[in-house]
């Protein structure tokens, strides 16, 4: 058996966090995980729709935010899109690649992704400790001390902190990493919900929950475009949900935190131009002329839309011959189906975020190493640190690629 002296704490055993441990335990280093759940990986169970979205082919620093994003490059070359399905594939997952780069096992289970975490990670003889809680960590000439909250200490001579940010708390994210890490002299920029639905100003939300239906969303600030995404949009009765919506909130969300206007725009029929548009409506309130202004939208948009629709367009008596529709009003309801624009009033929540905006600055961390440029030995992997991604699998691929190299690093024995 192999004789393993650097002891290697890792703090949080999420996705970041087993796969320092594993990179950690394969150099050799004797490593613990403090978990504070019952058990490891219970937010991994919950990406892709449980299907577990855990790669993209496209990943590169375009696709992350945070002050500084290209922080993410040097850790995504280090430990590659390639090398994580490599590293998977030798763990016994089959990969397939689905629309937009998105990477899922072949058995379509977050649950096989975690199976064979957990068993490398029995393998490698890493010591999982769960329902630990940490309460503090602190560094006295190189030794690490780290008590719990239960009041057990153990000693370690890394600490790599994988304690993810506040985004769904239910699992474990309640921003305690963030202490840590300011207790031990790092900054945290503010922090804020990434990948989360968007609450619009609007007095009809109840009216049209649960309706959906494919379009373009578009953030505006100040009349120009922000961010903007194509794909179901998801009416609910606080504004709009749906993958497009997520891709697009993070600016949105970015821009409410430094207290600007934001807008969001719907097209709702985005795969016919304007022109053309207004050629099939005049086409088709003069063939239905017989029908009501409400009824001669039916089999064109969503049912539940039309009175709301109608409203907007200011168009009150719906119920009237569909004949009697002005130049003026046709417009309006074109208008609406190709514009359609709200004020963003706010986002949901940290229980409805899919990741954390903001975190432990990046450039107190050398991206080479993952390793505090403020005090040796202590290392970040994952959320915790001012990196986040788009939706798509390349928010787990930067808890790949910045847990093995934390891991590896933490592990060498000149560290």
């Amino acid at each position: 058996m192999t004789i393993k002296t650097k002891r290697v704490i890792v703090v949080g055993g999420g996705a970041a966090g087993m796969l320092a441990a594993i990179s950690a335990s394969r150099q050799g280093a004797g490593v613990t995980i403090l978990e504070r759940n019952p058990r490891v990986g219970k937010k991994l169970l919950t990406t892709g729709n449980g299907r577990c979205n855990f790669t993209n082919i496209y990943a590169d620093s375009t696709r992350y935010y945070g002050d500084n994003p290209d922080f993410a490059q040097t850790g995504l070359a280090k430990f590659s899109i390639q090398a994580t399905i490599a590293f998977f594939e030798e763990l016994g997952i089959a990969h397939k690649v689905e629309d937009g780069g998105k990477v899922f096992p072949m058995s379509d289970q977050a649950s096989s992704v975690l199976d064979v975490l957990r068993h490398e990670l029995n393998e490698r003889e890493v010591t999982i400790n769960c329902d630990a809680y940490v309460g503090e960590i602190r560094n006295q000439q190189g030794t690490f001390t780290i008590t719990l909250e239960s009041g057990e200490t153990l000693q370690a001579d890394s600490v790599i902190l994988a304690a993810g940010g506040k985004a769904m708390p239910s699992t474990g994210s309640d921003g305690n990493g963030f202490l840590l890490a300011e207790k031990l002299g790092h900054t945290v920029i503010n922090a804020f919900p990434g990948l989360v639905q968007l609450k619009l100003e609007g007095p009809f939300f109840k009216q049209i929950d649960g309706v959906k239906f494919v379009g373009t969303v578009e953030i505006l600030h100040n009349g120009k475009s922000a961010a903007k995404d194509r794909g179901d949009i998801l009416f609910g009765n606080y504004g709009v949900s749906g993958p497009p919506v997520l891709q697009v909130s993070r600016t949105a969300a970015q821009l409410l935190h430094e207290k600007k206007a934001v807008q969001l725009k719907i097209t709702m029929l985005d795969t016919i131009s304007p022109d053309n548009l207004k050629k099939l409506l005049a086409a088709r309130f003069d063939r239905q002329s017989s029908k009501t202004i409400e009824f001669s939208l039916v089999g064109l948009i969503n049912k539940r839309l039309i009175p709301v629709i109608l409203k907007e367009a200011g168009i009150e008596e719906i119920k009237r011959p569909v004949a009697s529709l002005s130049a003026r009003e046709q417009e309006k309801i074109m208008g609406i189906l190709t514009d359609w624009r709200f004020t963003v009033t706010g986002t949901k929540g940290w229980p409805c975020a899919q990741v954390t905006a903001g975190g432990v600055a990046t450039d107190e961390i050398n991206p080479h190493t993952m390793e505090s440029n403020l005090v040796k030995g202590l290392f970040f992997a994952g959320e915790i640190m001012d990196i986040d991604g788009q939706c798509g699998g390349f928010n787990l691929q930067w808890a790949w690629s910045s847990g093995f190299i934390a891991g590896q690093n933490a592990a060498l024995e000149n560290n």
